[in-house]
């Protein structure tokens, strides 16, 4: 297929009051090919994004749909010349049913009224595309988040875009729902259809992309051929450093002391004699596939779902666990995979999320909360963990996703914790941010903090664990040494080759 241009940017320039969004942004997109967009978090990607889909419109520069000018007022102007986007914070309502979510303000109609026949068969022919083997009458507040991002895709797919832009589109998927996603792709672009792709995941990018665009502090930095590109030499185009350089290595010894142990955790349906334990100052990694059950024992340990039969000691005093709180006065702290959805009040303030686990000791002699304690709080904390924000008062909605995650992160800190669980700490976010949030993890640990570490990123347990525990089939199969093992090997264990 010839390389025939359906989209184009030009010097694209916007500005948010004072601030420089994007300045000089050009961006050539190809029919029938992938076309990634790499760059940090503030790289001004989600900005570049919105111009294209409407949302805003630049200050400065043009853009071409097929050779022609063109003026993108709203998203329904964007959709109508067959450019479509898929969120990476998901944008679905709850209560309503994956085909009334695929086909909203879409509706198939017979005169006045809706034709839902025609609606749930038109929806089960794109489930079938995607692989998702659900009723189309199923709510989808009933789903879990990979199931949800299969419904935005299958949503994009319903309006037949000639351009479709993914932001992030694995980030909650499975690597078989991520398998699916790419057979969608390569069908996609037999069609003559462009993807627009962003992704953290080099990895992934290397293998599904022709072109790649880097972003930098709201620039063009440059394009390159899939064929042309290696993970280090982006790295450096977005972040002037090597990918060794990525994760920080341990530079202190781990204590005798054990913190946490667990014994036969086993909760019906969701996982099965579960043994581990967890050291002063150790990172423990643990990998498995979607759906192995590592959140289901992370939620375990918190008292979120708490085990049918199973022990636990604490410092090596038994323990019962059966709701949060009794982890929180057990000193246990957990940050949660989903950030926006379970982690975050995203409408509220900076300074209230921070602020909320540990409101006990924020109160005054009164009994009310100290506006002043509270402030302070928020304050140090945004300075310890760099968080970018223009102040403690502003909405957590308007900050990217890494300075999101480390709002959670401080939250959390200051209640001070002796055992830290994160589940996909650095899920969708930029190379810098994961790196800050690594150093945290290492500063915590040299502390005597014992963390447990789920990742689907093997690179990320490889690199970062101490000692590594193999789930698959809602069971741990395997112990093993980071430092002496292989990704190879780790995913023989992982899917059952082993």
């Amino acid at each position: 297929m010839a390389e025939e241009i359906i989209l184009e940017l030009k010097n694209i320039k916007k500005s948010f009051g004072s601030v420089t969004a994007l300045s000089g942004v050009q961006l050539q997109i190809k029919k029938g090919q992938v076309h990634t967009l790499l760059g940090e978090n503030g790289a001004g990607k989600s900005t570049l994004m919105k111009i294209i889909s409407g949302v805003h419109q630049p200050d400065e520069g043009e853009i071409l749909f097929k050779g022609e000018r063109i003026r993108l007022a709203t998203p329904k102007d964007a959709q109508m010349r067959g450019i479509s986007i898929i969120y990476q914070e998901l944008s679905l309502c709850p209560n309503l049913s994956i085909a009334e979510n695929i086909f909203a303000n879409r509706e198939p109609m017979t005169g006045w009224f809706i034709n839902d026949r025609q609606m749930n068969r038109a929806a089960q022919e794109l489930l079938a595309q995607i692989e998702l083997d659900l009723p189309p009458t199923t709510p989808v507040k009933a789903l879990s988040i990979s199931q949800k991002q299969m419904v935005e895709i299958a949503k994009a797919l319903s309006l037949q875009s000639e351009v479709i832009i993914m932001d992030e589109p694995t980030s909650a998927l499975s690597s078989r729902e991520t398998e699916v996603l790419f057979r969608i792709i390569d069908k996609l672009k037999a069609k003559g259809v462009a993807i627009i792709y962003i992704s953290h995941r080099m990895d992934e990018l290397l293998r599904i992309s022709d072109e790649i665009t880097v972003m930098r502090d709201g620039s063009y930095i440059g394009t390159v051929k899939k064929s042309e590109a290696d993970i280090n030499g982006l790295i450096r185009m977005m972040v002037g450093r090597e990918l060794k350089d990525i994760y920080p290595k341990r530079s202190y010894d781990i204590g005798p002391d054990t913190l946490l142990e667990v014994k036969g955790f086993t909760k019906q349906g969701l996982f099965d004699n579960i043994n581990l334990h967890l050291k002063k100052g150790e990172i423990l990694g643990i990998f498995g596939l979607m759906g192995a059950g590592r959140s289901d024992v992370a939620k375990a340990i918190f008292g979120i779902t708490p085990p049918d039969s199973g022990t636990m000691t604490i410092k090596g005093k038994p323990v019962t666990i059966t709701r949060p709180q009794d982890a929180i006065s057990q000193k246990i702290a957990f940050i949660t995979e989903s950030r926006r959805e379970q982690g975050l009040v995203i409408s509220d303030t900076v300074k209230r999320n921070i602020s909320m686990v540990s409101i006990d000791n924020l109160l005054s002699r009164l009994g009310l909360i100290s506006d002043k304690k509270e402030s302070d709080v928020a304050r140090k904390a945004v300075a310890a963990l760099q968080i970018k924000t223009a102040g403690i008062d502003q909405t957590v909605n308007q900050l990217s996703g890494g300075n999101q995650q480390k709002i959670v992160l401080a939250k959390w800190l200051e209640t001070q914790p002796d055992i830290l669980i994160l589940d996909e700490p650095t899920r969708g976010i930029d190379i810098g941010s994961k790196n800050e949030i690594y150093r945290l993890m290492r500063k915590l640990a040299s502390e005597g903090v014992g963390i447990i570490m789920i990742s689907s990123e093997l690179s990320e347990v490889l690199f970062m664990s101490d000692r590594m525990l193999i789930m698959r089939d809602k069971k741990i199969v395997k112990e093993l040494d980071p430092s002496a093992t292989t990704q190879d090997e780790v995913m023989l264990y992982a899917t059952g080759g082993k």
